[in-house]
């Protein structure tokens, strides 16, 4: 794969047309801004991270997760390009010195088509049709949109999102450039290789959309005519999840002491695990010559410590191994190849993560309330999609947008709008209906 290539301005559903700009904005910048203004991504502010929402204590949603990430981003694309300039001076003046811009875009767009609840809202949704009421349509679907329903991945769902032709929307759909669009797809394969994790990166109707992007950019494909669509990383799919890595990690610590699941002591250990003694002396000197007595502005300061470290790591992991990246070789992520002491840091991060925060009172409660409210409305939704011409069928239909086309005569396309319809929900909405559904809630006139 070679830079020259994988950076390109062509937009999906735009190949042939190329409309007069009235303004300097690049096209990258265009799809940042396309973002930024989007109901899907305003949707996020009511989506949860990893803590319930709301609460007395503010923490990150999925809003506040993203645009963080997004400066991250920028400023992995922005350092990367600066030392591979000076590596290859014919970059310099190309598309390429735009890519913390492409970066911080695909930050914003990452977490855009996850369910409501979290995780459990992921797994909801692939149990209704693994192991609940969604098993009897199996037969009724193809093999291959089976797959993608009973591996439901909430990275998929963003790059349908952001390319699908929705009901009443142009091809292409928020009609993003080539390179925004790959340096989405963390999982470039579709459902039929998502082995034992479960991971992929489009769903079946999307999948010629993807194939065009990959053969446009020239991103090497690693599976045999004939066999289902397996590709290379976009090189640029490694600095996104790079930057969702360091901000989940380290934000979701953050908000444990703010919650006082993690006390002060415990906080501070985890957050200069990062630095030599030198270096957490210099921390601790810094915290007192700016008079900073709150143990909360503590934290901040050294969380900022903490995500400046990583950052310039897997910069510098991204330059070193560039080479493999390029040559779709590169295994694992950009964590995985910085300094060792930094690397085992970040691992002893998620152990604690794992034991204290994950599994924490709030998180369990969340993800148990969620998953409920999630299997109602799949069981509900989908018997409106399947037995349309019912009386209460009809009245659920008639709670759809009008984007998300119920009223097909394909059945495959009225499924695929109960799930496009439910993972855009906020978890506001998503209780609002559930409770509505169950006769619990009645609108007071």
């Amino acid at each position: 794969m070679n830079w020259q290539q994988l950076i390109s301005n062509k937009r999906l559903g735009q190949e042939d047309h190329h409309p007069e700009r009235h303004d300097d904005r690049s096209e990258f910048k265009r799809d940042y801004d396309r973002l930024i203004f989007s109901a899907p991504f305003r949707r996020m502010q009511n989506k949860t991270q990893v803590f319930p929402l709301p609460g007395s204590v503010f923490v990150h949603n999925r809003l506040t997760h993203s645009l963080e990430v997004a400066s991250v981003g920028m400023s992995l694309g922005n350092d990367v390009a600066r030392v591979l300039k000076e590596r290859h001076p014919e970059l310099a003046g190309t598309l390429f010195e735009e890519i913390g811009t492409i970066v911080s875009t695909a930050c914003l767009a990452h977490d855009m088509g996850n369910p409501p609840f979290g995780h459990s809202g992921e797994k909801a949704i692939q149990a209704f049709f693994r192991e609940g009421k969604g098993m009897v349509l199996r037969d009724k679907l193809r093999p291959e949109f089976w797959e993608d329903l009973v591996h439901f991945e909430g990275n998929a769902n963003t790059f349908r999102l952001l390319a699908h032709r929705f009901h009443g929307r142009r091809e292409g759909g928020f009609v993003m450039t080539y390179s925004t669009l790959a340096s989405i797809v963390k999982y470039p394969h579709s459902s039929r290789c998502a082995g034992h994790k479960g991971k992929f990166g489009f769903f079946c109707f999307e999948e010629p959309y993807y194939q065009r992007i990959a053969a446009d950019l020239g991103l090497r494909r690693l599976s045999a005519d004939g066999e289902p669509l397996r590709c290379a990383r976009h090189p640029l799919v490694y600095l996104v999840e790079a930057a969702d890595d360091i901000c989940y990690e380290i934000m979701d610590i953050e908000d444990a002491h703010k919650l006082r699941i993690l006390s002060f002591d415990e906080t501070v250990e985890l957050l200069l695990g990062f630095f030599d003694e030198d270096a957490r002396r210099h921390i601790h000197r810094r915290i007192e010559e700016e008079q900073i007595t709150d143990d909360n502005e503590k934290v901040v300061y050294m969380r900022a410590c903490a995500i400046g470290r990583l950052e310039s790591e897997c910069a510098r992991a991204f330059v070193d191994n560039e080479g493999a990246i390029l040559g779709g070789t590169f295994e694992g992520c950009l964590i995985d190849h910085v300094d060792p002491s930094v690397r085992d840091a970040y691992r002893h991060c998620s152990e604690v993560s794992f034991q204290r925060i994950y599994n924490s009172k709030p998180v369990l409660d969340v993800e148990l309330s969620g998953y409920k409210i999630m299997e109602t409305l799949m069981g509900a939704l989908m018997e409106a999609a399947v037995n349309p011409a019912t009386y209460h069928s009809e009245q659920l239909r008639k709670r759809f947008s009008n984007q998300y086309d119920i009223n097909s005569d394909d059945f495959e396309t009225r499924v695929m709008a109960v799930v496009d319809f439910i993972s855009g929900m906020t978890d506001v909405f998503a209780l609002d209906i559930y409770q509505k559904i169950q006769g619990i809630s009645l609108p007071i006139v």
